[in-house]
């Protein structure tokens, strides 16, 4: 059974997520068997899966630690789901549901951890708390 998406739904929520990676080193969006897939090199960070084997789903499907799923599940089941097929992934509903999307930006965020070299995550560290510590200018008065 198809959702209730539109080709632009998918188009939408796959501009966002391309968002969301873009300030994650090294990873690309590639369209990949009717859906699309976020990877780091060759390693496959999160999915968006377009009605995954008739699911009726427009949904993100991301890699986690252990632990992770149950804990989503439990805070909230109308939101995540244990994904089909694969273990140590969190799926995310991006349809049915309003996404949160700093929740969704720290999954894939975890996942390119997971996954990144040890020097490519403390060269991402490291630029990001210097930007974090960079006074912002103070707005004028009129």
């Amino acid at each position: 059974m198809a959702g209730s998406w539109t080709d632009a739904d998918v188009e939408r929520l796959r501009g966002r997520l391309v968002e969301l990676v873009a300030a994650l080193p090294g990873v690309i969006a590639e369209d990949s068997f009717g859906h699309i897939a976020f990877m780091l090199g060759r390693k496959r960070l999160a999915w968006l899966l377009v009605d995954h084997h008739g699911d009726g789903r427009l949904a993100l499907c991301v890699k986690a630690p252990p632990g992770e799923l149950e804990t989503l599940l439990t805070a909230d089941p109308d939101r995540y789901f244990r994904p089909a097929y694969v273990r140590g992934w969190v799926g995310v509903e991006l349809h049915d549901v309003r996404p949160d999307w700093a929740e969704v930006g720290a999954l894939l965020e975890q996942a390119w951890r997971m996954l990144a070299s040890k020097r490519a995550v403390a060269a991402y560290d490291a630029d990001h708390a210097t930007r974090d510590s960079t006074p912002t200018p103070a707005a004028e008065e009129p």
